[in-house]
């Protein structure tokens, strides 16, 4: 059976890289460091959860999770 697939979204390095080393034991983990990248990684990957910084340049998370909630990715958890 497959893991489960975890999008972390985060404009800081480091809280990626934390997140990614827990979750990485028991889940398949995406990463992208922007608002703009994580819409583009959701249409590649298709993650089960989305785990997303909302203080973001840009795009800020709740541009991201407004982007998200479309037929086709509104299911997946943020």
């Amino acid at each position: 059976m497959s893991k489960s697939k975890i999008l972390v979204v985060d404009d800081e390095q480091m809280n990626v890289e934390l997140l990614e080393g827990i979750l990485s034991k028991e889940y398949d983990v995406v990463t992208a460091m922007s608002g703009t990248e994580a819409l583009i990684k959701v249409e590649k990957t298709f993650p089960d959860l989305i785990l997303l910084d909302i203080m973001m340049p840009n795009m800020n998370g709740y541009a991201v999770c407004k982007n998200l909630k479309q037929p086709g990715t509104m299911s997946i958890p943020v």
